[in-house]
């Protein structure tokens, strides 16, 4: 029901009716609010999974599924990917708007300055296995990171918070390069305050104390627009994980450790990982007949990885950034005829053409083309999750940041349905 003053949906339970308050937002579907039923009625509302709950308010991404639209801000994901860089997509998410020159130049100082980490770090490293998944190892480090930089840290102070928010944006690629060296047993790589924040972690992935590393441009373009496509998606899984820890006024880098753990899964982060791993299994492209006719079978458990998304049904408006880039850097790294792209390449036509994931709209994603990009980079399968955890810890920050400026925001605790016994007598 609706007047010109206000709206409201109406809820009747047994012969009492509740009027339940409509919010309007900007752009997007409309949210009943139901905060205050269980206090007016006793009664809660039952939605696994979340999938029709607004968690919070924000103002940071917005997605329209249906149509394949992004946002960040208010700008559009592709606007972005090819007209800024990654740092400029930070201090967009960050600040609401994006930096003027000088704004930018004072942000990227920052970013350099705190690049490094305190050096007993290097010690942490040790007490994994050199075999051990770099996302596990990246969870521990950052965690480790609230015994360093959490003394006299306020979350209630602005500019405490702003401090917190460019420690965690400027280290994190550090501690990944860090663990991906541990993997193969080479030196740890100090970060340069002269490249760029992109050009700078290629450095410290790929370079050796032995011989000069320059990154290439185009790759650092490419890794750079796979930064900017993964830095936020509202309120999904790795972000509603890191809000609710924050809501009850964890640490920041505890809170940014817990995003990792919940994007390391391969319903989420892990996506791209198993494309590569799914292309492996495929092993040529005269097996990929095969395979789709799996991939439509229900009764076989096979999956076609980087097909399709939750959210999008539609072309992922990532990935239409992306096809372009993968492109560009197979032709710049003479990577045509790498076994598991040409798998990819044929992979990717054969669905474009085929009824069954037309009509179905199961479009390759983002994850599937980064994880050929990545691929062809030279990066291993195992960093894929590591590097999307990196990009996406500037929207983790940035929404935790929200969070704590937002009066409405509570401590998270949800309600259950209990389905067990209701009481039962204690017996030996």
């Amino acid at each position: 029901m609706s007047n010109q003053e206000n709206e409201f949906a109406e809820l009747k339970i047994g012969d009492k009716t509740y009027q339940l308050p409509v919010k309007t937002a900007t752009i997007g579907h409309k949210v009943v609010d139901v905060s205050k039923l269980y206090a007016l009625s006793g009664y809660c509302t039952f939605d696994p999974g979340f999938m029709s709950t607004a968690s919070c308010t924000s103002k940071i991404s917005y997605i329209d599924g249906d149509n394949g639209i992004l946002r960040y801000r208010g700008y559009d994901i592709k606007d972005l990917a090819e007209n800024i860089d990654f740092l400029e997509c930070s201090y967009l998410l960050l600040n609401s708007e994006l930096p003027n020159k000088a704004q930018y130049e004072e942000f990227a100082k920052k970013i350099a300055r705190h690049s490094m980490v305190n050096e007993q770090l290097r010690h942490i490293f040790g007490a994994f296995r050199h075999s051990g998944h770099p996302m596990a190892i990246l969870i521990g480090a950052i965690g480790c990171l609230a015994a360093f930089y959490h003394d006299g840290l306020n979350i209630r102070d602005k500019d405490q918070r702003e401090i917190a928010a460019i420690n965690i944006i400027a280290k994190i690629p550090t501690i990944a390069a860090m663990a991906y060296k541990y993997s193969i047993g080479e030196p740890f790589v100090y970060p340069k305050t002269n490249l760029s924040f992109t050009a700078n972690f290629l450095n410290m992935m790929f370079s050796v104390p032995s011989e000069e590393y320059v990154p290439d441009p185009v790759v650092v373009d490419a890794l750079d627009k796979i930064f900017i496509l993964h830095a936020d998606h509202e309120q999904n899984v790795s972000t509603s994980t890191v809000r609710i820890v924050g809501s009850s006024g964890a640490d920041p880098f505890a809170c940014i450790s817990a995003g990792i753990a919940s994007l390391w899964g391969p319903s989420h982060g892990g996506a791209n990982e198993a494309v590569i791993n799914m292309l492996r299994e495929i092993k040529s492209p005269e097996n990929i007949p095969h395979y789709i006719n799996r991939a439509k079978d229900k009764n076989d458990t096979f999956r076609l990885m980087g097909f399709g998304h939750r959210v999008y049904k539609n072309y992922d408006p990532r990935a239409a950034v992306l096809k372009v880039t993968c492109k560009n850097v197979l032709e710049r790294l003479n990577q045509k005829d790498n076994p598991l792209l040409l798998i990819a390449t044929e992979l990717e036509r054969i669905a474009l053409q085929d009824e069954y994931f037309i009509t179905r709209k199961l479009y390759p994603n983002v994850d599937f083309y980064s994880g050929i990009i990545y691929q062809a980079i030279g990066i291993p399968s195992q960093m894929f999750t590591v590097l999307f955890a990196m990009a996406r810890a500037v929207g983790w920050i940035s929404q935790w940041k929200e969070m704590l400026e937002d009066e409405e925001q509570k401590l998270y605790r949800p309600r259950q349905l209990y389905k067990g016994y209701a009481m039962r007598p204690f017996k030996r």
